[in-house]
């Protein structure tokens, strides 16, 4: 059965939707409290380095892998490689993806659950009653699972429609939602009293605060912002049309995916400096920290606080909701192009999967032995290995293979639309991908191992 290959209907639909399989959890939750973690100002402007650096170019390296193999990433790779070895590096890209939409699901699930807790009140009390909410909650065996069903079904319902009803449609009404969202969230939170220390902390640089470890944090968060080693990008690349300037692309999406990420920080950071919270809070910054800074914060206007922090979460569950989108798709269109089955039966094979996978993952939290393995959850256990292991090594192999396996021309042809676009940044590009990548991958792997 042959499939017809479906573009994306317009340059803006193509964009907002790649794009939207950039922004998410990785902008508006781990890039703040890594920003608070190193340092503010200086750590957003390594940060803005590593992405031009690494992020750029291996997204590039992803576009023309997706574009040229017009099919599905694990067929992608295959199509460009002479040896079938490295359809295996797609497929294991495909993989990845799909492990990530299971506990993934999870997190957002929990998005979802804020946006009525606080709309509804559940989240005004002490520091200890709203973390005491949070561990009750995420480690129910019925609450999480429930929400984590509810958001897949939400992106299912997108999948089923396609490329261009589905995918693009949505992306062309989620994302500028969610770009007004937050920026009333951002403008509420930078006019509280005492707003101008956290604005300080994000433009103002300490360089006495930079070290080796801000460096390395940095380029694993370009790598886990942007996407890469997912699928989702080479996937999305797949729909491009064959006139597409991959480089532009790039570059906007870049640029919008890290304004994105900073103005989450704007969000966040001068309301917890507006109530004495440290910027550091860590992973538990967004379900535990913000609910008592927007309480405290707000305490003068509850109202206004009520509808701040219900708007955070629904911009929150936005931002998750066009990441799941992109990562289920990567695996249907795999199922879909692979099985020769309908988009139908192939997003529902995923569906169906990650809500089992989600549950599973839900209920490990819960500290059920059960669902411990080593001293570590299911949901720990997803998250290590996609994120630490598979996440770095689709990302060299991919630079070793445009940099050194496929010939030059055909990257250059890819890259340049065969001689129609200007090739200047051609050579850099093939200095990046070729040396600095790899070396800057192999850097972030070995650190997030413990070794460096």
């Amino acid at each position: 059965m042959s499939k017809e290959r479906v573009n994306f209907g317009s340059k803006l639909g193509m964009v907002l939707a790649t794009a939207g399989s950039a922004v998410g959890l990785g902008n508006v939750w781990r890039f703040p409290y890594m920003t608070g973690q190193n340092g503010g100002a200086v750590f957003i402007m390594v940060y803005i380095g590593c992405v031009v650096l690494l992020g750029l170019p291996c997204m590039m390296s992803e576009f023309i892998i997706g574009r040229h193999g017009a099919a599905n990433t694990g067929r992608a790779y295959g199509k460009m490689g002479a040896h079938s070895m490295w359809r295996l590096v797609g497929c294991m890209s495909v993989l990845t993806g799909f492990l990530i939409t299971g506990y993934y699901a999870v997190v957002s699930g929990w998005c979802l659950q804020y946006i009525f807790s606080s709309a509804f009140g559940e989240l005004n009390g002490n520091p200890a009653y709203i973390t005491e909410y949070f561990k009750d909650f995420s480690s129910s065996p019925l609450q999480p699972v429930l929400w984590t069903i509810a958001i897949l079904a939400m992106t299912h319902f997108v999948i089923i429609h396609g490329v261009r009803s589905g995918i693009e449609r949505a992306s062309k009404i989620m994302m500028p939602l969610l770009f007004i969202l937050l920026l009333v969230v951002v403008a509420g939170s930078c006019m509280l009293s005492g707003a101008e220390k956290g604005i300080q902390f994000l433009f103002r640089p300490d360089f006495s605060k930079l070290n080796s470890n801000m460096f390395l944090a940095a380029m694993g968060q370009s790598f886990y912002s942007l996407s890469i080693g997912m699928g989702c990008i080479c996937t999305f690349a797949s729909y491009f049309s064959r006139n597409a300037n991959l480089t532009k692309s790039a570059v906007n999406i870049v640029v919008i995916d890290s304004l994105i990420a900073i103005l989450a920080g704007l969000m966040i950071f001068p309301a917890a400096f507006s109530v004495g919270v440290n910027p550091d809070s860590g992973p538990s910054l967004i379900f535990i920290t913000l609910p008592n800074v927007f309480r405290e914060a707000f305490a003068s206007m509850p109202i206004i606080g009520t509808i701040i922090a219900t708007g955070f979460y629904i911009l929150l569950s936005l931002a998750a909701l066009t990441s799941l989108i992109s990562l289920h798709e990567v695996s249907t269109a795999f199922f879909y192009e692979e099985l020769h089955t309908t988009r139908k039966k192939a997003a529902t094979i995923v569906t169906v999967s990650c809500c089992i996978m989600g549950a599973f993952c839900s209920l490990s939290i819960g500290g059920r032995d059960w669902l411990m393995f080593g001293g570590r959850s299911l949901f720990d256990i997803f998250d290590f290995v996609t994120g630490q292991i598979f996440l770095p090594v689709v990302g060299f192999l991919t630079c070793l293979f445009l940099g050194w396996v496929v010939p030059r021309k055909t990257v250059k042809d890819e890259f340049t639309n065969w001689g129609t676009l200007r090739s200047t940044l051609f050579g850099v590009y093939m200095v990046l991908i070729r040396y600095v990548c790899p070396v800057c991958i192999v850097a972030i792997f070995l650190n997030q191992l413990g070794v460096i």
